[in-house]
């Protein structure tokens, strides 16, 4: 697994001097470096991994080797696409500032730690080409962590973490250094990172971020929906991003849920509160404003893998500028349509040429590219 990291390139040192460049506006928290393991698969191999369809479960080592074992004897490659796994450096917040970057040059960074194998390679490779500071990455002796991601006929996709073995950034490591400048954190829940993400975003209010919090999964909303509501209800998290799902789950929903519900809840929380409805696209609220946007390109949908992730790129471009709620809600709906036309939560160059066409059609702010 993870044989892609065809050039083990001298890499930098894990954590060089800061003051040598202007730090990145909107830094990551991603505790364990990720890698994304993504293949198109039919729904009897789903019925044999665990878990619900559709969400995220993490699995061991052996479970993770056995389904893309599983992946790599049932799909036969294509011509046009000779390995049925696509590897590439993943993670909700990794593909956010990865999209912030390659797509909207926005200067970005992650806060982490990766292992010295080839998934810790290939994390490295991939991320730097896409332009993202990587200084406040460490490099630690063990494994990178992994991820299958299994996506559907429908381009629906089910996860399958593996991080129980893998190295991480632990809550006594960080340093005012890894905020100082910059503008934003960006921050996924984890309950098994609760420390490292409470003390994290102490650390950047301190030095005057805004902090904006993805919610993950809607099994990690169910099952520690009481810590992440006590995480709102200091005051420090400043944008929640939530799908539909997670939406229900925070307010305890049931058949009856109504998304607006949820918007309102995290809006007392929070200055800006986002909730994604997938074809429906979002509804989002800033103060007493409420809007709500259509998506774009959901006619296309090949994989959702990082459909959140890439929306959530595209709206904080839209902060960064100062554009108004509405502006950055289309600008989300853009940048997440770009990445749902092909596997993977990395978007293709030509998929951004296609949301570039979009932003322009739409007269929304395009982005000023060095190249």
């Amino acid at each position: 697994m993870g044989a892609e990291a065809e050039q083990q390139q001298q890499l930098p040192p894990p954590f060089p001097q800061a003051g040598k460049a202007d730090p990145p506006a909107v830094v990551g928290l991603q505790v364990s470096a990720l890698i994304d393991h993504v293949a198109r698969v039919d729904w009897s191999l789903l019925d044999r991994v665990p878990g619900d369809r559709g969400g995220s479960q993490q699995v061991s080592f052996e479970e993770l080797d056995h389904i893309l074992n599983e992946v790599n004897a049932l799909i036969l490659p294509s011509h046009d696409d000779p390995s049925p796994v696509r590897t590439m450096a993943g993670g909700s917040v990794a593909n956010t500032v990865r999209g912030l970057s390659a797509g909207f040059g926005i200067s970005t960074g992650i806060i982490g730690a990766r292992g010295d194998d080839d998934q810790g390679i290939l994390f490295v490779n991939n991320m730097s080409f896409s332009g993202v500071d990587l200084t406040r990455l460490r490099a630690k002796k063990g494994h990178t962590a992994q991820c299958a991601c299994l996506v559907d006929a429908s381009g629906n996709r089910t996860m399958r973490p593996c991080l129980s073995s893998a190295v991480k950034l632990q809550a006594n490591e960080f340093t005012k250094e890894d905020f100082q400048g910059s503008k934003w954190l960006v921050v996924r829940y984890a309950q098994q990172n609760l420390a490292q993400i409470i003390e994290a975003i102490r650390v950047a209010k301190q030095e005057g971020l805004s902090v904006s919090l993805d919610l993950a999964s809607f099994e990690m909303v169910r099952d520690y929906r009481s810590q992440l509501i006590a995480l709102l209800e200091t005051g420090n998290i400043d944008l929640c991003f939530a799908n539909e799902d997670e939406a229900r789950e925070i307010i305890g929903g049931g058949l009856t849920y109504d998304p607006e519900d949820a918007l309102a809840f995290l809006s007392k929380h929070c200055k800006w509160a986002v909730v994604t409805l997938a074809s429906k696209g979002c509804i989002a609220k800033h103060g007493k404003q409420v809007v709500q946007v259509p998506a774009i390109g959901e006619s296309n949908a090949v994989d959702a893998t990082g459909a959140g992730d890439l929306f959530a790129s595209g709206f904080l471009y839209g902060l960064v500028k100062g554009l108004p709620l509405e502006e950055c809600c289309k600008v989300g709906a853009c940048s997440g349509g770009s990445v749902i036309r092909a596997l993977g939560g990395e978007v293709r160059p030509e998929n951004w040429q296609w949301m570039y066409k979009q932003m322009h059609a739409g007269g929304l702010l395009l982005p000023e590219l060095k190249n």
